[in-house]
Parts: structure tokens; C-alpha cells; sequence
């Protein structure tokens, strides 16, 4: 999370000392269900890929703290999406996780409440109905849908603000040259951290840590061992104003082409890149709360965060390639860096939540490099007083 501003680049650091959240919004469960309420249920998340629900019937199951969601491809091809909930008496209708649909029916398991794929009630199997009952008056929870560039939001707010693209934050890095829809998974990690969502994008959200937390990282991005994420995080930006090398303008060090063990490419680079764009070696896009997209030369990672606890949040990484860049490459030297620096990240972010009970400490204090941290805190206290918690 960049600064946004129309001013001429100056230094990006704080100025003065900025209060943490309170520690107890990271662990105590009023807290937890204050975050459900004002920004995962308000908030566009993303829910997967287009293509993990190709065919006519696929479905898949997606979990965003209590709610469960169905989502899936009707027999027309239209995504939908639902409350995993029978109007009946509430029963759980998809117990598996994904798959597909043995018929263009909905059917509960525990009543066998039948409900077509658009989500409207078609079959009771009660032998009498009571006096004014109308099946139309019982359609399943429709969930609003979204999608922007082959990945499928959703939004469990009645009446949601904007659309999927709406989501990302302003300052983001533009992915538009990366041909985000069709590529396809090369690999997915799945982590559960014992941490606080908001943990995990502090941590996103400033490099302080990564001399101490990201050695392989910090060599192959030089920046990120002097504690910086881009030039203008050093006050004394202007002594190197006009330096080119990577541990000043932010980009891979010498010789390096892309996230990996080795530093190089193992597959050709997506056409449509600038030169800027392969000299920057990562471009970040992200949209809160749920999720960041950061395009490689060679291929593109995708994050998803999804809140399980108070002190608990589900990680999913995916690594996106071209299907001939697949066909044709061992992906083993770039899965297994961007892994080790996940693993780093969510190793820290337990550590982070395990400090943050003490009786003493009510809340921290922010450094200057921090600036981005505190951008989120502020977005956080801001949807939190829109929804008045």
C-alpha cells in the first residue's frame, strides 16, 4: 500500500509517532466479530479463479468466518452464489467442498428442499402445503458476485457498494500488461496461521522485518535489507535521488530476473511487459481485506486471506504460469522460494500474536518506515466507525 498523493515525490515516512490498534482487536472474540461485521461482511472478497468453476454445474464451497458460500456455474454458464443454507430449517445443502453437481438441482440432504440453479425454490416433498405458502417467497440467500480479470469476488452485504474492481486500493501497482486470465495454477499452498488477519497485513505492509526475517529475500531484492519497500521510504532519499542501483530504486539485484531460488526466469517473460515493469522484478496489487496479486515476469502469485478465529486466518498461495510456460518448465525453483518467504512471513506474524496478551501492553507505536501500516489501521478505524463499532 503505496501513498497516494499528487505531489512530487518526497519522503514517504511518518512524522510523527502513531498509536497501534488496541492489542486486544487482534485477539479478544467482541473484537473478532466487530471486524466480521464491518469489513468482512461489507467488503468485496475474492473466492477463486473463473476457471476453478469451468464447466456448467461445477461448484465450490468458500468460507468467510461463520458464513459458509456456494458458488457455482449454472447450466446457462452464469456464476452464482449462495448462502450455503436451506430455507427450510437452515441445513448446510453442499457438504462436500468442490465437485460437481449430479443434477441442475440444489437438493438439502436433510429434507431434500430441491432449488434450481438461479437459487429459486421448485420442489417440496411435504405432502400437503400449508395454507398460503408460495415456494417464490423461499429462494435461496443469493450472495452478490463480482468478477474482474478471471478471479470471482463475492459480497455478503444486502446491498453492496461497487463491484469487484472497485475492491483494490488506488495506489496499487497496474497488472494490466500481465495476462492475468489466462493463466493457469501451477501450484497452491494452504496454510492455517495462528495469528490475526490484520497481523498478517501489518507484516505485508512494511519491510522492517525483512533483514532480520527474509535473508534470501533481502539479497535478491537489495532494498528490502536496508528495512525499506521503495526509495522514498529513506529520509535521506535525495543523496541517491539518481542511483539506478537496486538497493536505492527498489528493483532485483544485478543479474536477477525474477522471484526464485536462483534469481533467473524459468520460463519466457509475459510479451506485454514494459521494461520497467521487468526491471521492478514484482508489481504488487491489492484488495482488502481479503487478498494480493503480485505479477513476477514469468508468472504471477495470488494470495488469499480468509479469517477463521480471532487468532487464526487461513492462507492460500497459488502460483499462476502461461499453460506453455507449465507445459514446458520445472516450476520447482520458484514455488519452493515463494514458499520459504510465506512460511517466513506467517512464522513471524505467530510470533507477533503470541506477545500481544500481555496485561501491560495496551497497544504499540509506529516507526516512520511504517507509513503503509498505518494507512491500514486508519482504513481499518474507518470502516469500523462506518459501520459504527
Amino acid at each position: 500500500m503505496q501513498p497516494v498523493s499528487s505531489q512530487e515525490p518526497s519522503y514517504n515516512g511518518l512524522a510523527a509517532a502513531e498509536a497501534t490498534l488496541p492489542s486486544s482487536s487482534y485477539w479478544e472474540a467482541g473484537a473478532y466479530q466487530r471486524d466480521l461485521d464491518a469489513i468482512w461482511y461489507r467488503s468485496w472478497l475474492f473466492a477463486c479463479r473463473e476457471s476453478d468453476l469451468a464447466e456448467p454445474l461445477a461448484f465450490r464451497t468458500v468460507r468467510i468466518g461463520t458464513q459458509e458460500i456456494i458458488l457455482l456455474r449454472d447450466e446457462t454458464g452464469m456464476l452464482r452464489a449462495f448462502h450455503n443454507t436451506c430455507r427450510h430449517r437452515g441445513s448446510q445443502l453442499c457438504q462436500e467442498s468442490a465437485g460437481r453437481l449430479k443434477a441442475r438441482l440444489l437438493t438439502c440432504p436433510y429434507h431434500a428442499w430441491s432449488y434450481s440453479l438461479r437459487g429459486d425454490l421448485v420442489r417440496v416433498p411435504s405432502k400437503s402445503l400449508p395454507d398460503g405458502f408460495d415456494k417464490a417467497d423461499h429462494p435461496l440467500y443469493r450472495v452478490a458476485l463480482s468478477t474482474w480479470r478471471g478471479f470471482v469476488f463475492v459480497n455478503l452485504a444486502e446491498n453492496p457498494e461497487g463491484t469487484a474492481p472497485s475492491s483494490f486500493d488506488p495506489a496499487s501497482g497496474d497488472l494490466g500488461n500481465w495476462p492475468l486470465e489466462g493463466l493457469v495454477s501451477g501450484h497452491v499452498l494452504r496454510k492455517v496461521m495462528n495469528c490475526n488477519w490484520k497481523i498478517f497485513w501489518e507484516n505485508f505492509n512494511e519491510c522492517l522485518h525483512c533483514p532480520g526475517v527474509h535473508k534470501e529475500l533481502s539479497r535478491l531484492v537489495p532494498i528490502y535489507g536496508r528495512g525499506l519497500m521503495a526509495r522514498h521510504d529513506d529520509p535521506e532519499w535525495k543523496r541517491h535521488a539518481d542511483s539506478d542501483a537496486p538497493e536505492f530504486s527498489g528493483g532485483l539485484r544485478d543479474g536477477a530476473e525474477t522471484w526464485s531460488r536462483d534469481g533467473r526466469a524459468h520460463g519466457p517473460a509475459f510479451a506485454g511487459l514494459t521494461a520497467a515493469e521487468r526491471a521492478a522484478g514484482q508489481t504488487y496489487a491489492t484488495s482488502l481485506p481479503s487478498m494480493f496479486i503480485v505479477g513476477h515476469v514469468d508468472y504471477v502469485r495470488v494470495v488469499r486471506l480468509a479469517p477463521l478465529g480471532p487468532e487464526q486466518t487461513e492462507l492460500t498461495a497459488e502460483w499462476l504460469f502461461s499453460p506453455e510456460a507449465l507445459a514446458a518448465t520445472d516450476i520447482d525453483n520458484i514455488v519452493a522460494f515463494g514458499t520459504q518467504v510465506l512460511e517466513e512471513d506467517a512464522g513471524i506474524c505467530e510470533v507477533n500474536q503470541r506477545g500481544l496478551r500481555s496485561l501491560r501492553h495496551q497497544a504499540g507505536v509506529l516507526m516512520p518506515e511504517e507509513y503503509d501500516l498505518h494507512r491500514f489501521h486508519q482504513w481499518v478505524r474507518a470502516r469500523h466507525a462506518a459501520h459504527g463499532a
